[in-house]
């Protein structure tokens, strides 16, 4: 059986990392919606495809911005 080296599933920590933010900050993201996150029992997880998602439309809002005229 074959097993892929990134995690289906980030700690706030690793998603922290992976964004280059800090955990406060990941917090905040995730307590507001910009970031979905998941329960596994007590725990708190980020799929890593939400991290994308996050990316992806930051990069949409920001292509979306006016034009200084």
């Amino acid at each position: 059986m074959a097993t892929d080296a990134t995690p289906l599933v980030l700690t706030i920590e690793q998603a922290a990392r992976r964004l280059g933010i800090g955990r406060t900050l990941m917090y905040a993201l995730v307590t507001s919606g910009e970031i979905e996150s998941v329960t596994i029992g007590r725990l708190r997880r980020i799929p890593a495809d939400c991290i994308t998602e996050y990316v992806n439309r930051l990069r949409e809002q920001n292509t979306r911005l006016p034009t200084a005229a």
